[in-house]
């Protein structure tokens, strides 16, 4: 869970370097293919001049592929990142986490 304040001038944003062959990682990689493919699917649907109803019923399933997804990100990133920050003694990461929180569930 190396963590770095790279890529901002004040060291704000952090980078988790994941393990690109766990399964955990390609579990997200996957999910994020199936989404990537049903919003083709809903373009192909909007160009091809389909019924609304049948759109709007596919963009459902896509917000609740994104959900799902996140929920997966948001647990990943507790079990590890949040653990680990606590474990540091970097209280701060469960401000971090409540913002968040309530950012999610909006």
């Amino acid at each position: 869970m190396d963590k770095t304040g790279e890529g901002c001038c004040c060291g704000a944003v952090k980078h988790k370097h994941r393990d690109k062959e766990g399964k955990e990682y390609k579990g997200l990689v996957s999910r994020l293919n199936r989404i990537e493919g049903q919003v083709r699917g809903i373009r192909r649907m909007v160009e091809d001049d389909r019924y609304c109803v049948d759109i709007m019923t596919q963009v459902s399933a896509i917000q609740a592929a994104l959900g799902a997804f996140n929920k997966e990100l948001l647990s990943q990133h507790i079990k590890s990142c949040v653990v680990h920050d606590i474990r540091e003694g970097d209280d701060a990461v469960v401000d971090e986490l409540v913002m968040l929180l309530s950012k999610m569930v909006r």
